[in-house]
């Protein structure tokens, strides 16, 4: 399970990459059919750029993160913050939603809809970092940043003796 936690939530941060720049291309895209006469009103449908951001941002990402998230309540036992980070990822993307179809009523939610991505990037890389501080098999998840203990009989840097156990 910590290996699916992993992938799903490096596909997640795949995903905000692709959003990226499927609309920086459509929007460049449509800037470039402008200047050879294209008129973008209430009849313009987008282009391929647009279209790839709807389709991965309305279902491809929204899955992804439920995914993520179910997955998480699996490898809680290995992976810390498991379910937190899945939980944060999930609800990040739920907002990342609403925030685009505000958007089209107030267009300067778009900014929150563009800072939000970044949010849920940082996010879901965070949920795939939590992946390398793992628990042994059976043992409850150590807590973030713990110091591991020193192992008993080993040597002690430059004095050559070892350490009772």
């Amino acid at each position: 399970m910590k290996q699916t936690y992993r992938v799903l939530s490096g596909l997640v941060a795949l995903g905000v990459l692709v959003q990226a720049a499927s609309i920086a291309f459509g929007w460049f895209d449509a800037i470039h059919q402008m200047d050879n006469g294209l008129v973008i009103d209430e009849n313009y449908d987008g282009n391929a750029g647009h279209a790839l951001h709807g389709i991965i941002g309305m279902y491809v990402l929204p899955l992804l993160g439920l995914a993520l998230l179910i997955v998480s309540f699996f490898a809680a036992r290995s992976v810390p913050g498991a379910r937190k980070w899945g939980g944060i990822v999930f609800g990040l993307i739920v907002l990342q939603v609403v925030l685009a179809f505000l958007a089209f009523a107030a267009p300067i939610v778009g900014a929150l809809h563009g800072l939000n991505a970044l949010a849920i990037l940082g996010a879901a890389i965070r949920a795939s970092m939590q992946t390398r501080t793992a628990a042994a098999p059976g043992t409850a998840a150590p807590a973030a940043g713990a110091v591991p203990r020193q192992r008993a009989g080993t040597e002690q840097a430059g004095t050559g003796t070892t350490t009772p156990a």
